[in-house]
């Protein structure tokens, strides 16, 4: 999308309107960084997804500044950390429920376990002990019909909300369903008035001290966010894995072994993590060649320019991670997935802003923090137990949504690793 024009600003025709396609490192630094004032969180591609968002970490202006001030100290790496063996426990226990699969040969849904997994992860990271496994199950399908029922409203966004539009009865159904879920949550975590580690807990302590109250509908706001876009975006970028492994049997080969190597036959702990470099760089490159970000929408609050291409107020942006990531100009090979070019981090990223999976400047994404600690536990667990195959390897259509996943389905069949753990 958008390397014929080798970073030039260009406006995609997308029917009714025609919004900017912003890729060049230089213009993603001035509309996320240095002038990101100008270029706000508003608009057709936002108001879709702030229905079921609210207004908090996903939001702009004062509200967003006094959440992200909040919520900042829980996604520190340091805080993460803390909940780093807590999700090894839970990632480490959904892998062990794969074992039945593998004992009768049947095939999995890769899309469908990578988000079981994750969410599980996420679920206690937010919630702790508060929400069961059938509850937490029920949790990740509502966010995933909000995350694809919206295409329309994107297409279309000049369609008035007093209209029904194809997927808004599935979208308003799930965003009722996730709040008969989360709200008992929170509830239950107010009652019990404890400090513990959860965030759902330190959610609470930091908005009654920052606020002197807990809005439990700016709560309910914050954790769903957290949750959309931790969960989201690790499980689709798992998904993608899978098929590239399948298409780089050296890669895929590699990454087993020093799997096999450090973790051996003990079940993988986070400080496991720390000792598979490879697998740091196999993540990299997931992340450069399918940034769970796709585009980055923002809006022109005023009238201004971008490498000298006039921008006019109320104007839609679309900054490209997916573009900016296959410039020639930045990258070598730019459509070859090799994770090698990440050995020497430093060197391969040529330009400040032309690696931005999580976004940049004031609105970089919270939970990056999150997702280099729960990927790599996925994928160490799955390679530790199994040889997932692919049994229907295919050329995969992205579709775009609030992130960009599959059309197809990915059937793995998991055959049970040499010298497999015990269950």
């Amino acid at each position: 999308m958008g390397t014929e024009a080798a970073g030039q600003i260009v406006r995609v025709n997308l029917g009714p309107f025609r919004p900017y396609l912003v890729s060049h490192p230089e213009h993603v630094e001035q509309v996320l960084k240095t002038e990101w004032t100008k270029f706000a969180r508003e608009g057709m591609f936002w108001r879709p997804l702030h229905r079921v968002t609210g207004q908090s970490i996903l939001g702009d202006g004062d509200g967003w500044a006094s959440t992200r001030k909040i919520l900042a100290p829980l996604f520190t790496p340091r805080y993460i950390d803390s909940l780093a063996q807590d999700m090894a426990d839970i990632i480490d226990e959904c892998t062990v429920g794969l074992e039945g699969f593998a004992a009768t040969g049947r095939p999995v849904d890769g899309a469908h376990q990578m988000t079981t997994i994750v969410n599980q992860a996420v679920i206690k990271v937010l919630f702790g002990g508060r929400i069961s496994r059938d509850t937490a199950e029920r949790l990740a399908p509502e966010f995933a019909t909000c995350a694809t029922s919206i295409g329309f409203r994107l297409l279309f966004p000049f369609a008035p909300y007093s209209i029904k539009v194809p997927g808004d009865r599935a979208f308003l159904r799930s965003a009722k369903k996730i709040d008969e879920i989360v709200y008992p949550l929170i509830e239950q975590a107010q009652r019990e008035n404890s400090r513990n580690k959860e965030v759902v807990s330190a959610l609470l302590s930091a908005r009654l001290e920052h606020d002197g109250k807990a809005d439990l509908r700016q709560v309910r706001d914050d954790l769903v966010s957290i949750y959309g876009a931790a969960s989201e975006t690790t499980a689709m970028s798992l998904t993608w894995l899978w098929s590239v492994l399948h298409d780089h049997p050296d890669v895929n080969a590699r990454l087993r072994e020093e799997i096999d190597r450090v973790v051996g036959g003990e079940p993988v702990r986070p400080e496991h993590v720390t000792r598979l470099p490879y697998l740091r760089m196999v993540l990299q490159e997931l992340l450069r060649v399918h940034p769970p970000g796709w585009i980055i929408p923002r809006q022109a609050v005023e009238d201004t320019e971008i490498g000298g291409v006039p921008i006019k107020a109320g104007s839609q942006v679309l900054v490209s991670p997916y573009t900016t990531h296959r410039l020639a100009e930045f990258w070598d090979r730019p459509h070859e997935f090799d994770p090698d070019r990440w050995a020497d981090e430093k060197a391969v990223v040529k330009h400040r802003y032309s690696f931005f999976p999580f976004g940049a400047g004031p609105h970089v994404c919270l939970g990056q923090h999150l997702f280099y600690v729960g990927a790599p536990l996925v994928i160490a667990n799955v390679l530790s137990r199994y040889r997932p195959e692919l049994t229907n390897p295919q050329r995969l259509t992205p579709v775009p949504g609030a992130s960009v996943r599959p059309k197809e389905k990915l059937w793995l069949r998991l055959h049970p690793a040499d010298g497999k753990r015990a269950a």
